[in-house]
């Protein structure tokens, strides 16, 4: 089961794209550039479920607990967010009702969904990240994040990923899971689940022909990642 905290862009018309230039409403600070393509795709491939954020990251932080101080930010990489700034505590507590909550609802109906039908499920979570932050360039193609929980699944895709020696594959890098991280430790964690956070650069999702090959890449190495799992 693929999800994507970050896959989409829209802002609600009421917020008037938060005080926001539309260059920047492109760029990473508002979502996780060429997941929703890759995703959509991936799934297709899979046969798997893919439930996905539509809206900005700007708008909430689907990947943040609500109430956490970069859930809805004021300044993103450096870019002052207007319509977040000094926002009082209803308008906060709408945000998580109408954007989060539901999509975190979605996650959790569909994996009862398949415990029900009694079908195994390992949950992936898709994000891309940016080339370069603050100025330092990240060297990684993709990374892999793990932390508690059941972590054969992603130990497996990190090793099948790094198979390909010509790709450069972080472990726990550019980013940790760490207590920051909301999606995955909610709903991999209590239900024992095995599960792995995906990361890839953007530059590497920016055209079609970039989705087309990560797409190849990522199946290939979730099967791989599979099979160790399967009953014998």
């Amino acid at each position: 089961m693929l999800i994507g905290d970050h896959a989409g862009r829209k802002i609600p018309q009421g917020l008037a794209n938060l005080g926001v230039g539309e260059s920047d409403l492109t760029r990473h600070i508002a979502w996780d550039i060429g997941i929703a393509a890759l995703g959509v795709r991936l799934a297709d491939r899979l046969g798997a479920a893919f439930v996905h954020q539509l809206y900005s990251r700007l708008v909430i932080d689907c990947n943040r607990r609500p109430g956490a101080p970069d859930s809805i930010p004021e300044v993103s990489d450096g870019t002052p967010i207007p319509g977040n700034a000094a926002l009082d505590p209803a308008e906060a507590a709408a945000r998580v009702a109408m954007f989060h909550a539901p999509y975190q609802a979605a996650i959790g109906a569909e994996l009862d969904r398949r415990a029900a039908e009694g079908r195994s499920t390992i949950l992936v979570a898709l994000h891309s990240f940016t080339p370069s932050m603050r100025g330092v360039d990240r060297p990684w193609h993709a990374g892999i994040l793990y932390d508690r929980g059941d972590t054969r699944f992603a130990r497996a895709m990190l090793a099948s990923l790094r198979e390909d020696r010509e790709l450069v594959v972080g472990d726990n890098q550019p980013y940790a899971m760490d207590t920051i991280d909301y999606t995955i430790p909610l709903h991999a964690y209590p239900r024992g689940l095995e599960y792995a956070e995906i990361e890839i650069r953007q530059d590497l999702l920016c055209d079609q022909g970039g989705i087309d090959q990560w797409c190849d890449q990522l199946e290939r190495a979730l099967v791989a990642a599979t099979l160790p799992t399967l009953p014998s």
